[in-house]
Formats: structure tokens, sequence, C-alpha cells
């Protein structure tokens, strides 16, 4: 114990005695008092708590107390204020963030939910306000920094911190205490619909992005939340599907990345995965949590689920008969605190508190470190915020330059033939083509922006008067056909009156025999049940059939096309007649048939279908009102473009959580559009907006240039538009591997040998564009390698020393990339590996001296027994430019 402390202890006591007052340790109420230790403040008010009391500090809930305060006296671990659970399709896995006002309306929302629990329950235990901020705040008026993937393109550790920073304060003003921030998964399969939420394929840039990012949080007092522990990736690049790496791979590629953020990032919090590990569930996985997390690593704050995760284990992995037992399981396990998105949900969980499933002592470790948490926050001396400086930190133009500066960096110039870049701003007109040219879209997990600037008015803002700027928006990122028929279409008559939708009856079966187990009125049939039945209380959670039966209303005199689209058995009746059979389960489909309908006629309609075991995806649809524009609107960019100087084309994916990508090509029409505008003969600019990688065999070799900006958001537009005309020349570096084709994925830099080649009989094993990637207006020589000793001990450091050269016309940033190749090793290691980096800006014609102090952790593996060794032998030393462009090696020599 400290001295002063101490001292303070002792003078309490003693002014306590001199005045006759009582000290004994029940008029001591210790928790209250910050002379006292953390640990000694624990303890006391852990003893004080029931039962209830401590399931409710390992509950975490979206919400606030409108809902009714009384719900809330036994108190409650936190909230994320203004967010609600998602419900349709996503069973409640996804929020949905409801804005919760300025900074100003949100730090007084807080402080009057905080001063509930403080002043009006019985222990006064505050609460952690909690929320995302993965690039920036998801709350109105907060900055909106470049996605995550695009902050790991910077390749600058420096940048990262301040931008941490900047997020750190904005959340901090509003009473925000907790941040479910960093994503630590590690991108080896580009597939993955939420790549653009990470730092990218490799865990060195991974760590050193991350541990820069949560060290500012954590200063500040915001607890950081590394997540998804552990590889929530599986095959086929789909989201939370089993893993089933061994411990030397999750070792030396996915536990690096969060260990660095617990060991020398400070982070007290850190988010489980839905998948599972071997067979386990992430959430209640024992290895996992106890004894790699909390044992070996020393982890001594909580662990959370991701939001409605617990229950997984009954209701998605098998492994637990209800939830009770899936609480309990996760519990014992090493999972500490339970994030559902509904205050409803509460019961399911405490039952096996109530019942005593659980061991009481487990139950205390978990609240101890969520308590002790609280006690090292200050939440109990300093529960409130100051609401007048959320002016001074919100509305400032140091953010707003700082995010332009951070989406210069991002920027990645993938191609520039002939120097097409950057342009003259002594063209006469531009053409500007793409929808999301006008979007500023921020990308996944982000707040509505601060008046973001799209890339159109950012090109505006750039050239003024002085250049004619001509937009379309082309044929958009995606194509529809066909729409899911509408409500207003669709009814039924009940007791000789029309009601809107369609009658459906739900069977326990799939011969749809029997009485029904459900009857109710369906508006629209379109469906996604991708985690629960349509009702979890009466329909199975598989092996269920469906039929819905009423009347269509034509609303146009036309032959159009009507089906079903599906990934189950379904059938389709009209006026009784069978026009669809696909009554077998199969594969995702859509089938549709030419029918004659007539304006204003009813028409009847009955649909059927079952559904085996799986997910379930069902429409009913037609190409009524569907105008397919597609070559008109190609048509009409492609007359613009042929009548400007130059062309941008901005070209945009869909992705995201839920949204995992079978192919990597752009969506829709935009690839025909690319190659109609090129045809014209004008030089073609493609600006790509997505946060992840792009298929380009059809269109890369018929445009000049390509640029990769990720996602814009609030001064992306600006940023681009520096770029594009020279005030700003790109070095941003790929944090992952372009593939040619979605046929060699996972396709990743830093893999072992092959027992044979690495190429296909009809493709090649190589990359369209590699890790560590990206052109720069000017160009750079390396040259003059040395080093300190060519032969060094295992335990000695070493200096790497070498010169770069701005020999182009541009002054510009380069970034140096230190790879290293263990040469021979007991076990096999990767082809190379990434082990230094350093963002560096030339002047035109300057040279610098370089250099990187290779440390015996950058030689270390794993051996035979998965100790960490470094074993004595070569060591290939290579300094370039990318993965695949080494400019300068060497061999270094290490012994015994």
């Amino acid at each position: 114990m400290p001295v002063n402390r101490k001292l303070n202890r002792i003078i309490i006591l003693a002014t306590m005695l001199i005045l006759g007052i009582s000290c004994s340790t029940d008029d001591v109420v210790v928790y209250k008092n910050p002379d006292f230790s953390v640990e000694e403040r624990v303890e006391d008010l852990l003893a004080r708590m029931t039962l209830e009391e401590k399931f409710w500090q390992l509950f975490m809930i979206p919400g606030d107390l409108s809902d009714g305060r009384e719900k809330y006296k036994h108190g409650i671990f936190g909230f994320q204020v203004a967010t609600k659970g998602k419900s349709e399709g996503e069973a409640e896995q996804v929020l949905e963030y409801a804005g919760g006002g300025t900074a100003r309306e949100a730090a007084e929302q807080i402080n009057e939910i905080q001063k509930y629990f403080v002043e009006e329950t019985r222990l006064g235990i505050p609460i952690i306000p909690f929320d995302e901020a993965l690039h920036g705040l998801v709350r109105e008026d907060a900055t909106v920094f470049p996605q995550a993937i695009a902050l790991a393109a910077t390749w600058d550790t420096l940048l990262m911190r301040n931008v941490a920073k900047a997020i750190a304060q904005e959340t901090k003003v509003r009473g925000i205490r907790q941040i479910l921030s960093p994503v630590m998964n590690i991108a080896r399969d580009v597939r993955w619909g939420r790549t653009e939420e990470t730092y990218g394929e490799d865990p060195f840039l991974t760590t050193q992005m991350a541990v820069a990012y949560v060290k500012q949080f954590e200063k500040l007092g915001i607890i950081t939340t590394p997540k998804h522990f552990a590889a929530n990736v599986g095959d086929g690049g789909r989201d939370s599907y089993p893993i089933h790496f061994n411990e030397r791979l999750l070792e030396e590629i996915y536990f690096p990345a969060f260990k660095a953020c617990i060991q020398q990032g400070g982070s007290q919090s850190v988010m489980t995965a839905y998948n599972s590990v071997d067979g386990r569930p992430a959430t209640a996985s024992n290895w996992l949590l106890n004894e790699k997390l909390k044992k070996e690593w020393g982890f001594d704050g909580f662990v959370i689920s991701d939001a409605s995760a617990t229950g997984g284990a009954n209701v998605l992995h098998f492994t637990a008969t209800d939830y009770a037992d899936a609480t309990k399981q996760a519990i014992e396990n090493g999972l500490d605190v339970i994030f559902q998105t509904s205050y409803d949900h509460y019961p399911l969980f405490y039952e096996a508190f109530e019942k005593g499933m659980i061991d009481e002592g487990v139950i205390d470790n978990a609240v101890r470190r969520v308590l002790r948490t609280k006690f090292k926050l200050g939440l109990f001396e300093n529960p409130y915020v100051d609401v007048d400086e959320t002016k001074q930190q919100t509305e400032t133009a140091g953010n707003r330059l700082l995010a332009r500066k951070a989406f210069q960096e991002s920027i990645v110039l993938l191609k520039n033939e002939k120097q097409i870049l950057p342009l003259s701003k002594s063209i006469k007109s531009v053409a500007i083509i793409g929808t999301d040219a006008i979007e500023a879209r921020p990308g996944g997990y982000s707040g509505p922006g601060n008046n973001p600037v799209s890339i159109l008015q950012g090109i505006k803002n750039k050239v003024g008067s002085t250049v004619t700027v001509n937009y379309a928006g082309g044929c958009g990122r995606t194509s529809v056909t066909h729409v899911a028929i509408p409500a207003e279409n669709l009814f039924h008559y009940v007791d000789g009156g029309k009601e809107a939708g369609l009658l459906g009856t739900y069977f326990n079966n799939i011969t749809l025999e029997g009485e029904p187990a459900l009857t109710r009125v369906d508006r629209v049939i379109d469906f996604q049940w991708t985690l629960f039945s349509p009702d979890q209380k009466k329909i199975n959670p598989d092996y269920y059939a469906a039929r819905w039966a009423g009347k269509l209303l034509a609303p146009e005199t036309g032959m159009f096309d009507i089906g079903l689209e599906g990934d189950d058995g379904y059938r389709l009746y009209i006026n009784d007649v069978l026009e669809i059979d696909n009554w077998r389960k199969q594969t995702y489909q859509r089938i549709t048939k030419p029918y004659a309908f007539e304006k204003g006629k009813e028409y009847d309609i009955k649909l059927e279908f079952f559904e085996t075991v799986g997910n379930v995806r069902l429409r009913l649809i037609w190409n009524v009102g569907v105008e397919l524009k597609a070559k008109q609107k190609i048509k009409q960019a492609v007359d613009i473009a042929r009548n400007s100087d130059v062309v941008i084309v901005v070209a945009g994916i869909e992705e995201g959580e839920f949204r995992d990508r079978a192919f990597l090509s752009l969506p829709g029409h935009q690839e025909e559009l690319i190659e109609q505008v090129a045809a014209t003969g004008k030089p073609v600019v493609v600006v790509l907006v997505g946060g992840s990688a792009v298929t380009m065999t059809r269109w890369i070799n018929q445009v000049h240039s390509i640029l990769d900006v990720w996602y814009p958001g609030d001064e992306g537009g600006n940023a681009i538009a520096d770029v594009l005309f020279g005030d700003y020349n790109p070095a941003g570096r790929l944090p992952v591997t372009f593939p040619v084709h979605e046929a060699q994925l996972p396709l990743y830099y830093n893999h072992k040998p092959t027992g044979r080649g690495d190429d296909y009989y009809n493709l090649t094993g190589k990359p369209l564009f590699p890790f560590g990637f990206g052109l720069s207006y000017t160009t750079f020589n390396y040259h003059k390698l040395e080093m300190d000793k060519t032969e060094i001990r295992k335990d000695e450091n070493v200096q790497v020393r070498f010169q770069v050269t701005n020999t182009g016309d541009y002054d510009g940033d380069e970034v140096v990339q230190l790879y290293v190749k263990d040469l021979v090793a007991s076990v096999a290691r990767p082809v190379i590996e990434l082990k230094g980096f350093q963002r560096i800006h030339l002047k035109r014609g300057e040279t610098k001296e370089i250099s990187f102090t290779i440390t015996p952790d950058m030689l270390s593996m794993l051996d035979e027994k998965l100790e960490q060794v470094v074993e004595p032998g070569a060591f290939r030393i290579m300094i370039g430019g990318s993965s695949n462009d080494i400019r300068l090696r060497t061999v270094l020599n290490v012994t015994d």
C-alpha cells in the first residue's frame, strides 16, 4: 500500500477515535472510500452484494432507463445508449444505432443515467457506458475517420496514434467509458465481408496498428475491447464459421495482436467470437478464456461475449441443452459479462444463477473483474462528465484536418499507365461517373458523420469554375431484375372482408400435414431466417413447412415474370394451377416464369415451402414495375465521357456483417460500364470504393489509372481530389493481397513453403497485387545496405541501415518494409515475414538513411514443442517496397 494512502487511513481512524466514533468495520464503508486500495474496495463491495446484484454486474445491453427505472434497481454492468438490437434476419446479433443526439445531449443523458444508479440503487454502483468506435464514434457530430482497413493502408503508426487520440477525446466527453473496438481478426480470406473492419492479413502490421490505437484510449481512461477472440472467419471466407486451426497457427498468426493489445496496449476487456474453436464455442472455451487469456497472458480485465453469443452454445453450436446450461458453461469457462441486445433476455441467463447451477466462487471472480475495472476507472469518485467540454472536443477544425490527412495517407495507387495521374488542372472538362461519387459512404460501424464531403463535391471544390465537371450516375452498384411482391398487391378475405397480406400456416413437419402449429398473416413473403425459426416458441428450429394463400392484385396489364427464390423446397400456384414446382432442397436458386396479368384483376395465389436443415431464404418475386434502365444509364454515362477530356469512374462494392462475398468482381453492371467508357478512347481513371479486394481481370487493361480509396467518409472527397490533381502524392500500401481470381483464395503473402508448386493447371498462383503494394507519382532508389554485424548471438540485436533516394519529379512518401526469412529451421517457416516498416517523406532528389534494429523477437519462432526460441542458423534480411518488391537483401547468421 502506498505510504500516503496508509497515512490517510491512519488519520481517518485516529480522528474517529478522538471523536468517539465507532471504528468497527460495519461503520466503515470501505468501497466508498478512495483511501483504501482497489482490491480492498472490491472485496468490501462484493461482500455486500446479493446474487441478483452480482448477476446484473455481469449483464450488458443497449438501452437506457426509458423502459422503466425500477427494472434496474439491482444495477447493471452498463448501457449502449441510443441503440437497439435488430431482429429481422440477424437474430439480434446486429445492433441499430438510433443517433443519440449531439455530444452535449449524449453527455447529459449519460449523466442522468449515472445519477440514477449512483444515487437511487442500493449500492450505488456506477455503470460503464459503452459504444462502438472502430474508426470514429458511431454517434452524431463525431468525426468519421478512414475505415480500419484504410488506416492500416497508411502504414503510419504515428498517424494512428493521433487518430485514436482524437476519437478517444470525442468519446470520453460524452461519458462513454468503453469502446467495443478494435477488430483484431486477421483477414486472410478477402471474401469475408468484415475485412474492412480489420487491419489486414498480417499479424505484425495488425499488432503495430492495434497497439497504437488502444494505448490512446486506455491513457484517457476508456476501456478498449479487442475482438473477436479468436479467429472468427472460417472456410470460404464466411463469418463466424467453425475454426479448426491448430495451436501453432493460432499462436503464429491469430493471437499476437490480441496478446500485444493486453500486454503492451493495456486493454482491459476482450470480446469473444461467435464461432467455435476446435469444437467449443469461443464464448465457452476454457482453453481460450481461462488457460490462454487469463492464466498464460495474465489478463486481469473482463471478458464480454459478442452480442447474443452466449446462448449460441444452445441455439447454434448445440453444445448446451438450454440457455441456463449455456450460461453455466460460459461463466465457468471464463466469460465474465453476458452481452445481450434486450433487457427482456435476462431471465434466460439469470436462471443459471438463481438455480445455483454456477459455483458462487466463479461468479464472484467474474464480478471482481468488473468491479476492479470500475474502481480503476475512477467511476465511483467521478461518475459524471462536464457537459461543457463537449463543445471544445467536438467543434474542432483539428479533427477535420486530421481526418483529411488520414484519408490522404490511406489512398493506394494501383495503376498509373502513361502517368495519367496527377491530372493537369488545365484540363477543360472532367466526367465523374458512378453513384459512389455522390454518396460519401463511411463503411461499416460508422456514425452519420459531420457534413461528409463526397468525391464529386471534393473535385468541384478543387477545380472551382476553371474546369467543367460533368456527372452521371451510371448503373449503380446493384442490378435489380426482380423485387419482392409488395404488400399492397397481396391480400386475403376474412368473412367477406378484404385484409392485407397472405394467410400463412406453419407446420412442424415438411409434408404440410396435420394441424398447423402457427397461423398468422404475412404482409410480404420476403424471409431470411438465419438462426431461428419463424416463431421460436411454436416452430421447430428446422424441419418445418409453411403454406401461404390469398389473392394477388395485378397493378398493370402485360406479360411479367413471377416466381420464387430461395434455398429450400418451394412451389407456386396461380388460380389453382401449379406454375413452379421446385419441391426439393438442393441449392439457392431463382425460378420465374412469364405470366399474363390484367390490371385490377385478382388472382388466387398459393405458395408452399419446406425446410429440413440450415438457413432459410424465401422471396415471392416479380418484375412488375422494374425498369431495366442499366443500358440506358450506361449510354448516358458514355455520352458524357465522350464529351469530356478525362473520365473518372467511381465504382464500389457491397460488403459488411452478414455480407460475405462469393464473387470479388464489381457488382451490378459496373464492369460493363467501365468497358464502354474505356472504349471512348478517353483517359480513364477508376476510383475504387470499398474495404476489401476487387478482381479486375475483365477491365484492368482497358483503363489508365486505378486508385483504391477505401471508404471516403467525412473528408474523403477532398482528400481524393488532392490526390487526383497532384496536391498530395499517394503512398498508401495494401494491407491485404488482391487475387486475380476468387479460385486462388485464401491467398496471403506469408504462407508456408509448399510440397510442390503453387500454380494451378489453368490459373496462376500469384496475386494481382501483393501485400504491401502501392505506387507513387515519383520513384525511389534503395542502396547502400549495411549491417553492424553479419553474425550475432541469438540474444543480441543488430542494426541494419540503408539509403533511400527520391529519384523522381515529385516530393512524396515511401513505405520501406523489412522482411525476414528463416532459411533453415526445425519446422517449416513462412516464405517471407514482415518484421518492420517506416513511412518516410522525401523531397525530390533527397536521400535519407533508414535503419531498423533486428531483435531476437523478430527472429524467434515456435519449435516443435510450441516453445518460443531463436534457432541458430542463417536468416535472409530483405528490404523493399512490398512483399513482392525486394530491393536489397543480405544474410544474417545467428549462433548460440
